[in-house]
């Protein structure tokens, strides 16, 4: 969920309604999904790579780019863009799997009466388009997102279709901790209640209530700081500043005042998992030695426990996806959301479909290992402490010790750290307000990638430079726009007209689409990456031309040996690397020169080996990085 300061907007989501109508009877809405299938994935050699395509954006080719501009004025991106070509030039660039954020429908400001669906109230939404952490329909896709909106569903479960035949698996947000506040389900499959249907609002706390709530108080429209208005100040018929709600509920980051600041979370309200106001729990706690034991263990432990309601209905929604084809989930939030409850779902969804990928947003490190030992995550953010001290490295403002630090504190559960540089939430590299140069991303996306086990997340644009910058709507620039209508322009050099093949790219662009492309392919198939890690840093720092920015490690198992040596400055290093006699025994390393191989480059280089210790003179150029693969034994 998006993150903004406190002078901006600091959350993500957005949403909400007004008064909501049945569906016409003479309208045609998507048919129930048809389940499918698809055969259990293979481990790759190396590691798993999730590209993440902002879908509303992804395909759309219009450059318009009008502020608060409608989609007939800035267009919107399709299921049906995400065509065989954009398909296959993923696959070619080692992409194993597809977050594709917005599938579920979310508020947003656009007539699609004719279909049955109600009007969102600007007032509680955040842009034009919305967000994709506004969820209004848990059984349903965005009608943005179709070309034929009653058909929205089959063209999503189209596209899944196209991602499996290429051999790329698709995975979609599940936003567990809050709704949009006037939640209406018209996919849901018969005998499914929407959230809050059953509620007794008369208290603030119930365990089976959905949401919690401000009793005797209705809701009231936050004050929008001055120069900020909905829409950008647009009329609109809803937009009074009023939205019917009463009781008031609790909003999405758990303020409970039936005035929410517009800092927080308005345009959502809170699910209630049976946590108290108090902050005690209304469920059976997981045992502590449960960290250890295996799914099935904890599937079992569930089976005779009565669970909350809304348990119960997340349980169904992830259950209903699983159906329709889709391979995981990427959880926002969910270190909101009790470590139990995941406990619960996330073992009944790998029952159903056992390679399912599931990945958590959770950012307190004390955290990690209970969401991923109880929980049963397979991967979490390791933004807290890795990205967060690459970031000051890439910006001038930190060293090379404290991202190695940062790794080696997540070393016992690297498996489950998913490496990033960008995704919705964060600034785009080449941003002023980043690193103003996309080159500065080199040398980080190296060792984002090639510094530990898990995954690597790239999110679209990054391969080209995109600079976030432009003004869309709510929000401010540096992050490409969720809430808005727009078009990407660097990515739209590589989508060109649909044909996915950069033919629009400039040749700065191109050269940095190759870097990735080139990187990337390397770390799905590299079975080094499943070895172990050897820094090389701290032994370096006292050696003429070396730095804290610069960062060396290597990589190995018995198939493959790499050693990695990024430059972060903006000046070219020479130095001389050395392999411990420790390392140079490991690696069984006989005395004499040894070649090894640039990736980037594929020249040559000369290892030498005397008396135990590999000496390797170096020259790394400015914001770029080696990495230097040694014969296999």
């Amino acid at each position: 969920m998006m993150k903004f300061s406190l002078l901006a907007s600091i959350c993500t989501a957005a949403l909400l309604l007004s008064a909501c109508k049945p569906a016409p009877s003479d309208v045609q809405i998507s048919a129930q999904p048809v389940p499918m299938s698809t055969p259990p994935m293979q481990q790759p050699a190396g590691k798993v790579v999730i590209y993440q395509a902002f879908t509303r954006l992804f395909g759309n080719s219009n450059p318009t780019n009008k502020a608060w501009g409608s989609a007939s004025e800035n267009g919107v991106g399709k299921f049906n863009d995400i065509n065989d070509a954009a398909l296959l030039a993923l696959k070619q660039m080692g992409v194993s799997h597809l977050w594709l954020t917005g599938v579920p429908h979310h508020a947003l400001i656009a007539d699609y009466s004719a279909y049955g669906i109600s009007a969102d109230d600007p007032d509680v939404v955040k842009g034009r388009a919305g967000s994709p952490y506004a969820v209004k329909d848990y059984y349903s896709v965005n009608p943005d997102l179709a070309v034929d909106p009653a058909q929205r569903m089959a063209e999503f479960q189209a596209l899944l279709q196209r991602a499996h035949r290429h051999g790329i698996r698709v995975i979609i947000d599940i936003v567990p901790n809050h709704v949009a506040r006037h939640y209406q389900s018209l996919g849901k499959p018969a005998g499914v209640r929407d959230f809050g249907a059953d509620d007794d609002t008369s208290v603030e706390y119930a365990r089976n209530n959905n949401f919690y709530y401000v009793p005797g108080q209705a809701f009231e429209v936050p004050v929008y700081p001055a120069g900020t208005a909905p829409l950008g100040g647009e009329a609109h018929p809803l937009a009074d500043g009023k939205f019917t709600e009463n009781p008031a509920k609790w909003t999405g980051n758990g303020a409970r005042a039936a005035r929410p600041d517009f800092n927080d979370w308005f345009e959502t309200v809170k699910i209630n998992y049976g946590v108290k106001p108090d902050g005690s729990y209304d469920f059976d706690r997981l045992p502590a030695d449960f960290a250890s034991r295996p799914t099935a263990e904890h599937r079992a432990f569930w089976q005779d426990k009565s669970v909350p309601d809304s348990w119960l209905k997340f349980r169904d929604i992830t259950q209903f996806w699983l159906d329709v084809g889709v391979d995981g989930f990427r959880f926002d939030m969910a270190e909101m959301v009790p470590v139990e409850f995941w406990s619960y779902l996330n073992s009944q969804i790998k029952q159903k479909k056992p390679d399912a990928l599931l990945l958590a947003e959770v950012y307190q490190p004390q955290l990690y290992r209970d969401y991923i030992q109880l929980g049963k995550m397979d991967y979490l953010y390791d933004k807290v402490g890795f990205y967060d001290s690459l970031k000051l490295l890439m910006q001038g403002k930190g060293q090379a010790s404290a991202v190695l630090s940062a790794q080696q504190q997540v070393q016992d559960i690297d498996g489950h750290m998913l490496k990033f540089l960008e995704n919705h939430d964060e600034q785009r590299i080449a941003s002023p307000e980043f690193a103003g140069n996309p080159v500065k991303g080199k040398p980080a996306m190296v060792v984002s990638t090639l510094i530990g086990t898990a995954p690597t997340m790239l999110y679209f644009g990054q391969e080209v430079g995109e600079t976030g910058a432009l003004a869309s709507g709510f929000g401010q620039p540096s992050r490409t726009s969720i809430f808005d209508y727009a078009g990407v322009p660097a990515h739209q050099g590589w989508l060109n007209g649909g044909k996915f093949d950069g033919g629009n790219l400039t040749p700065a662009q191109r050269e940095l689409r190759d870097f990735y492309q080139q990187l990337l392919q390397f770390s799905a198939t590299a079975p080094a990456l499943r070895g172990e890690l050897y820094p090389l840093h701290q032994q370096h720092l006292q050696t003429p031309g070396y730095s804290e920015q610069m960062l060396a490690f290597a990589r190995s198992n018995a198939e493959q040996r790499l050693i990695v040596v990024a430059n972060f400055a903006d000046a070219a290093s020479r130095f001389k690397l050395q392999l411990p006699a420790e390392l140079v025994q490991q690696w069984h390393l006989s005395t004499g020169p040894l070649t090894l191989t640039e990736l980037f480059s594929g020249h040559a280089l000369t290892l030498q080996v005397e008396a135990g210790v590999a000496t390797l003179p170096l020259t790394v150029k400015a914001n770029s990085a080696l990495v230097l693969l040694l014969p296999a034994r």
